[in-house]
């Protein structure tokens, strides 16, 4: 495969650095990043914005890569200046194209049948939607919602200004639409990977999550990974690779994390953006280094598993809720498609654009299943379609908790904690029954209830105002939900840590890295006899047996212990008891 054995190596690289290349500097370039990470691909920019580079000037770049047996795509990004004065009065943010505008639409389409003539694959940059809201996208849009207007309009736009040009060029051509990492706005500006799937050859991902906490997009660490694998199941077998950039990433495991989460979702290629700023960038020195380990852990990976969260298509509500569960150490697998076959689900208030997710839900708990569903979820569907299935109802007022008790453990009070909002719950006492309380002085409430329904188990789960402020929970509260959550007869118990189960019985664990990280002992609970080995077969955890009282019931559980330090990545196999690694 080239430099790894799961997964291919790619940079992209801007038409305007394509523009400023002399050989010379190439050879230089090249010999830094092919030293530190290993290209096995290049993605070569005809076009964005002002710069196109021009025929001849490719030539010298495919040549260069061909010699150094480097594949290579072509790239376009889908931004242009005005065209003309008259084009000033469309306020388009980023310098997106107009897609009412004939100028524009003819400038996109030339600038594809160029790149096709070029290639025999190229991708699209994340750069192919509109907000426009100019006069003309006004007066075509009449009386159809901004969604509808621009789903129509892209959808027309793939098919007439993208493929249909380029496959008259070369009948070959393969093209790639790249999603960015928005996924909750995807249908606010014209994506449509519902549609788009079937029409593009290969979709792409975006993972860059950045600074987090002080980057505009504030996207949580574990959307690296959680978005990968969403689009993997929207697409499943054509989503290419995750790909992500340098910037406002510091400190520098803010980088690298994008890597290895990129990396855990197994894809088939990674991408970084761009070739003009990864030489000599202090960022990229460790990465060839860390992805190599990774390579090697998925070499006895399967593939990856997680509790089903479905996020339909066009939806948003509690936007980016299932990433900070992820960095609680709750696996998840989002998907797009209501998950019929999964044993336990996870609904959050984006399920609830589906019309009858309440009618799919019900069949799931009738069929003896087990749901999770989050407050965002019962506040976005009807009373009249929620009350068939519990007793929780929304008081209108919140609670403020800086107590919680975990009510099946005769020693479960945790007092003192930072003051955390919550909505306040009204349920029936012994109707549904409380697994966690919350509360401060003599007033107190529910964040977790269990109802029974035909013979499934339906839990509401009480999510606070700022999704984040779920890190500070004591931690057996949160191990609470993680065992209703847990996947593979396993879940951990810790702060700041994620866990990445696979088909095959292997997990990975990951510390984040932050300002006040530490290192931390997490604890493994396993819900069925076996033994844990390393996975590089050096070492065995040490399990204890015991018994745990959770959810109503005595449980027999084997535990150890795991030091995991910042920034680090550890991997493990479950295996049968009393057996190690073959």
């Amino acid at each position: 495969m080239g430099h790894f054995r799961n997964f291919k190596l790619g940079v992209y690289c801007t038409a305007q650095t394509l523009s400023r290349l002399t050989k010379d500097r190439l050879e230089t370039e090249w010999a830094y990043l092919e030293k530190y990470v290993g290209v096995d691909k290049v993605y070569l920019e005809t076009y964005r914005g002002d710069t196109t580079v021009d025929r001849e000037t490719m030539g010298m770049f495919l040549d260069f890569f061909k010699s150094h047996n480097v594949e290579t795509a072509g790239g376009i990004t889908t931004v242009t200046p005005d065209l003309t004065p008259e084009d000033q009065k469309r306020q388009r943010l980023f310098h997106t194209f107009c897609y009412s505008n004939p100028a524009m639409r003819e400038r996109l389409k030339k600038v594809v049948e160029y790149t096709a003539g070029l290639f025999d694959e190229f991708i699209l940059d994340d750069f192919f939607f509109t907000a426009c809201r100019c006069e003309d996208c006004i007066r075509e849009k009449g009386s159809l919602t901004w969604e509808a207007f621009r789903e129509a309009k892209m959808t027309e736009v793939s098919k007439n200004l993208i493929l249909e040009p380029a496959r008259k060029i070369n009948p070959h051509v393969r093209v790639t639409i790249k999603y960015p990492n928005w996924r909750e706005s995807y249908h606010e500006t014209g994506y449509c990977p519902e549609k788009q799937r079937d029409l593009f050859d290969f979709i792409y991902t975006g993972t860059e999550t950045r600074n987090t906490a002080r980057t505009d997009q504030h996207l949580p660490h574990y959307l690296s990974y959680s978005l990968m694998r969403y689009m993997e199941n929207a697409a499943p077998g054509r989503n290419l690779g995750g790909w992500f950039d340098t910037y406002n990433c510091w400190p520098m495991d803010c980088y690298l994390e994008q890597g290895y989460l990129t990396a855990f979702s197994r894809p088939r290629e990674i991408t970084l953006f761009q070739w003009g700023d990864l030489f000599e960038n202090r960022l990229v020195t460790p990465l060839g280094l860390q992805l190599a380990k990774i390579d090697r852990i998925l070499d006895q990976a399967g593939n990856p598993v997680g509790v089903p969260l479905y996020l339909p298509f066009s939806s948003c509500g509690e936007n980016h809720l299932e990433d900070h569960l992820g960095m609680l150490g709750i696996p998840l697998e989002p998907t797009p498609d209501f998950p019929e076959n999964a044993e336990t689900i996870l609904l959050t208030q984006a399920a609830a654009h589906d019309a009858a997710v309440c009618e799919k839900l019900e069949r799931h708990l009738l069929a003896g299943k087990t749901a999770v569903v989050t407050t965002g979820f019962v506040s976005a569907v009807s009373e009249t379609q929620w009350e068939k299935f519990s007793t929780v109802r929304f008081s209108g007022r919140t609670l403020q908790a800086d107590r919680y008790q975990v009510t099946d453990d005769p020693s479960g009070y945790y007092d003192g904690y930072a003051a955390t909002v919550f909505p306040k719950l009204q349920f029936g006492n012994n109707a549904s029954w409380s697994y966690v309380n919350a509360g401060s002085g003599d007033d107190h409430s529910s964040l977790l209830l269990e109802d029974t329904y035909g013979r499934g188990k339906l839990y509401t789960l009480a999510v606070p105002d700022m999704f984040a402020a779920l890190s500070g929970l004591p931690v057996p509260v949160t191990d609470v939900f993680r065992r209703i959550l847990s996947v593979n007869d396993i879940f951990i118990s810790g702060r700041n840590v994620s866990l990445f189960p696979y088909d095959n019985g292997t997990f990975v664990l990951y510390c984040y890295t932050g300002p006040d990280c530490l290192p931390e002992t997490v604890t493994l609970h396993l819900l069925r006899e076996a033994t844990i080995s390393s996975l590089d077969g050096k070492y065995t955890v040490p399990l204890s047996e015991g018994i745990c009282h959770r959810l109503g019931r005595r449980e027999k559980e084997w535990t150890g212990k795991i030091l995991i330090h910042p920034g680090d990545f550890l991997a493990f196999k479950i295996n049968q008891a009393g057996r190690g690694l073959k």
